[in-house]
């Protein structure tokens, strides 16, 4: 993984103590709140319901294991003792003291970590395909391009008073396992007939209130142009984004009104003028940057079948469950990526404990190389394990209420913070995603449904990414009560969709049972047990789901 030269230490911690003196005049009141407010934000410090949140910037998902260990002793010392990951492969805090995150971020950046461009109108956490440099099916490892990107973006002079926030996601697999398509910019790695790497680009994805997939603007960019192309799609949103409306600034809306073809010869035209600048990427940067991403080499091919893991298979069912159900092959024979899952029955999605993070950080370093990742549907990665080292690796993730063998299952649920944390939300998320989970918690049922992505939001910003659910649950207020609306047919993948409103929303107290119907519902219509949720949803329509929850019409 990428290492801080001199540059990037000097720079975190300078920021760092620009920080803490804004922080220490906030507290001694010569900054008002108002005035404090951009300041705050530009250090990823959010003021929510009960108290101030700092979400810390992880770089395309990518942790070792004493990043993952001085997070656990953040959330020991300045919080709760627990961290939150979310849907941008950033972890948050939802406790610390303001007087504290100075000293918060002082720890973070001893460990090459911050918080700098997690808030604001500015270029965001960039983020990847978490499985990004392991996965059989990718051209390439797209993170070093991500990397190239967080340092291009990070305080860019003309980029960090954005009309709005700007999200950017990279994938090298032809399976979208990073949603690419519902970003502001979306890079698709891939190889033309020449064998030549370069990008499909997609611009104006985004979700929250109003929802759009993004358009392919060029099918094939060299990679050298990566960086001169992405300012030219900044320029041009730059000078026609609205910023006299905050809900119609993202690009998305820009492209909408504008048009896809309109916006794409507007890049071409600016591309044009300043792709033989400076801006042109060498061969040798790429390079240089790619070998911080290099496979271990201390990863060496193994057998492609493993006796001692067939040998515990067959006393441990559970292993077994866990093995077919939370690991996927990797590029190497002889080992997998295994996805830890954040969502045990009951819990709370994407939510871990300082032990939990210090047991993973042990791991890490035992069965996987030293490297953990971070998926966007809020689960750890470890992207480097042995066949032989799943039966140990299991039994103390088992220890730790880590083992539940549902990735990509109806209990492996995104949701957002909602109204338990965050000021901006109209409803709850986490009260609903635990009693769906308990309600499907039967695991043999679970895997008779099959493969079906729940997300919920707490209000219509869409931090939960419901609109790409293949059942989505967005909660919204009505006369002071919480109801939930479904839509169903999302999806973030290389096929992106946004899900149709199913009809009126659903009372707290009646939102699972309505999941429920929706499920059985598939059961009875799906073509056999080999087609998806998503598949079934796709052939029929909303029509039986419609017919099951309000009645024939």
């Amino acid at each position: 993984m990428y290492r801080y030269d001199e540059f990037d230490q000097e720079f975190v911690n300078e920021r760092v103590a620009q920080f803490r003196g804004q922080v220490e005049r906030r507290i001694a009141g010569e900054l008002t709140e108002d005035q404090f407010r951009p300041l705050r934000l530009m250090n990823g410090v959010y003021l929510q319901l009960h108290a101030y949140m700092l979400r810390i910037a992880v770089p395309y998902g990518t942790l070792n294991p004493a990043q993952l260990r001085m997070l656990a002793f953040v959330a020991r010392k300045y919080d709760r003792g627990y961290g939150h990951f979310t849907t941008r492969q950033n972890l948050q805090f939802h406790w610390p003291a303001l007087k504290d995150v100075p000293d918060i971020l002082d720890h973070l950046s001893s460990v090459e970590m911050h918080s700098i461009q997690t808030s604001g109108n500015c270029i965001r956490n960039v983020t990847a395909d978490h499985f990004a440099g392991a996965a059989r099916d990718e051209v390439a490892d797209p993170r070093p391009y991500a990397e190239i990107l967080r340092q291009w973006s990070s305080l860019h002079p003309e980029f960090v008073f954005l009309p709005r926030k700007f999200k950017i996601a990279v994938t090298g697999a032809e399976r979208d396992r990073a949603a690419v398509k519902v970003h502001d910019i979306g890079l698709h790695l891939k190889k033309d007939a020449d064998g030549r790497l370069g990008f499909a680009v997609y611009v104006g994805g985004g979700l929250g209130r109003t929802p759009f997939i993004a358009h392919k603007i060029r099918d094939f960019l060299p990679e050298a142009d990566l960086l001169s192309y992405s300012e030219a799609i900044l320029r041009v949103y730059n000078q026609f984004g609205r910023r006299d409306n905050k809900f119609k600034a993202r690009i998305k809306i820009l492209v909408h009104e504008t048009g896809a073809e309109e916006i794409a010869r507007q890049v071409e035209a600016e591309w044009e003028r300043i792709r033989h600048s400076a801006l042109a990427l060498p061969q040798a940067e790429i390079d240089r940057i790619a070998t911080y991403f290099a496979l271990p080499a201390s990863l060496a091919p193994r057998p492609a079948k493993s006796v001692v893991l067939e040998r515990a298979r067959v006393t441990d069912a559970e292993l077994g469950a866990w093995v077919d159900q939370n690991t996927t092959p990797h590029r190497v024979s002889g080992h997998v990526i295994a996805t830890i899952s954040l969502k045990p029955i009951g819990g709370t999605p994407g939510d871990v404990t300082a032990e939990q993070m210090e047991l993973i950080a042990d791991l890490a370093e035992r069965f996987s190389h030293n490297e953990i990742r971070v998926s966007h549907e809020q689960n750890l990665i470890l992207p480097h394990v042995a066949l032989d080292d799943l039966p140990a690796l299991h039994a103390a993730l088992r220890d730790y209420r880590l083992a539940t063998a549902n990735a990509g299952l109806v209990t492996d649920i995104i949701a957002c913070p909602g109204l338990d944390y965050c000021s901006l939300a109209n409803a709850r998320s986490i009260p609903v995603a635990q009693r769906i989970s308990e309600r499907f918690g039967d695991a043999a049922r679970q895997r008779e449904i099959g493969e079906l992505k729940i997300k919920i939001s707490g209000c219509i910003n869409a931090c939960g990414h419901h609109h790409v659910g293949h059942i989505g649950i967005l909660g919204v207020e009505k006369k002071g009560e919480e109801f939930y609306q479904i839509t169903l047919g999302g999806s973030g993948d290389e096929q992106a969709s946004i899900g149709e409103i199913l009809g009126p929303g659903f009372s707290s107290d009646g939102i699972v049972d309505a999941v429920e119907t929706v499920v059985d519902t598939y059961m009875k219509v799906r073509s056999g047990p080999d087609e998806t949720f998503l598949a079934a949803y796709r052939r029929l329509g909303k029509a039986p789901f419609k017919d099951a929850l309000y009645g024939a019409a």
